[in-house]
């Protein structure tokens, strides 16, 4: 019971729900299970903190590189030492679009979780990141375009949020439904033109783990960075600041790259 607890908990931070959390060696004994990927319990072989090779475990798809600017801008494999990165699509039992808050002031905190950043996005691409530093800790690292206006409107709208949300809210995608409580503004410093911080703790059926969140415009391109402790849910998760230089280092290589 507890581990469906847990898999619905994290089936409702969808953008987490990627290899990120399955990325590990199938030769390696597994050092402890993790929540599936996609929601479903228990299909992880080990930890994302178990070491790993160089490349992708066995049927984790790997990033395209090449492609439009926003495919240039996503993480690769390889891209991050220490860590893997996969593309691979969401199952499809997991939940799919925009989770709907209960309160309307924050929505935006909903949206950021789902599918895209929020319904203006033009285009998402995501990757799941395995640490294998880091015992547990699940890495999701989205970019999307917009329109420039639309980008800076997202992070002015993600501001007010976590400033009106203090006390918590719930969110329901599909049949799901999670609380979320906690939201505190979090001081991380990072590059791009304006960015926004914060930590919530996600809670359903019983089941709680702390998240850490990023959102960071760049231009017309927002990045999104989730982190999460799959291995132990009450620790305290923070997004690598590796993770984001490189993830915002990227995107300003693809824009002088045309």
């Amino acid at each position: 019971m507890r581990m469906k607890a847990r898999a619905t908990m994290v089936a409702l931070v969808p953008a987490l729900l990627l290899a990120s959390v399955g990325c590990s060696s199938t030769n390696t004994p597994a050092t402890g299970k993790a929540p599936d990927p996609k929601g479903s319990a228990g299909s992880a072989s080990a930890a994302p903190g178990a070491p790993a090779p160089s490349a992708p475990a066995t049927g984790a798809a790997a990033p395209k590189t090449g492609g439009s600017r926003l495919e240039r801008s996503a993480l690769a494999q390889g891209d991050l030492p220490g860590y893997q990165i996969s593309a691979q699509g969401k199952n499809p039992n997991a939940p799919d679009g925009q989770p709907q808050a209960d309160k309307k002031a924050c929505q935006p905190l909903a949206d950021i979780m789902g599918d895209k950043p929020d319904p203006s996005a033009r285009e998402t691409l995501s990757r799941g990141i395995g640490s294998q530093k880091q015992m547990g800790l699940a890495v999701s690292a989205s970019v999307s375009s917009y329109s420039e206006s639309d980008a800076k409107a997202l992070i002015a709208r993600l501001k007010a949020a976590v400033a009106a949300c203090g006390t918590g809210f719930s969110a329901k995608v599909e049949k799901q439904t999670g609380a979320y409580r906690e939201v505190r503004a979090a001081d991380y410093r990072t590059g791009g033109d304006e960015s926004v911080s914060w930590t919530m703790t996600a809670a359903a059926e019983g089941v709680s783990a702390q998240v850490h969140l990023v959102v960071v415009r760049e231009g017309d391109t927002v990045v999104r960075l989730m982190a999460l402790d799959v291995a132990g849910a009450r620790q305290k998760a923070q997004v690598p600041k590796e993770v984001a230089d490189k993830q915002l280092a990227k995107i300003q290589q693809a824009r002088q790259s045309g």
